[in-house]
């Protein structure tokens, strides 16, 4: 994992990745899933550059963390740590938007 998502960031931090509309999205996607998930099932209307920014800033705040599967990079949701540091904030803000 990386050092920068060992932890989960601050409240602040997690709200503001969580603000833009696409990150957003990437999440409740995530949200939904049962596994973790390619990186282009994540988003859509949006260039592979633009998604890898966005994955970066919600790596950052510690909602998610990459990996590698079957050559393909994928992404997972830190639910658990994420719900850890902040009891009922994900879950809420993924209902909210779906």
């Amino acid at each position: 994992m990386d050092q920068l998502t060992s932890s989960v960031a601050s409240l602040q931090d997690v709200l503001a990745a969580l603000s833009d509309p696409v990150r957003l999205e990437m999440v409740r996607r995530l949200g939904t899933a049962d596994e973790p998930l390619a990186c282009s099932r994540l988003y859509d209307g949006i260039n592979k550059s633009t998604a890898s920014h966005h994955f970066k800033i919600l790596r950052e705040a510690g909602v998610i963390e990459r990996s590698a599967r079957g050559g393909q990079t994928c992404q997972r949701l830190r639910r658990d740590e994420v719900e850890q540091a902040f009891p009922g904030v994900l879950a809420s803000i993924i209902a909210a938007a779906g």
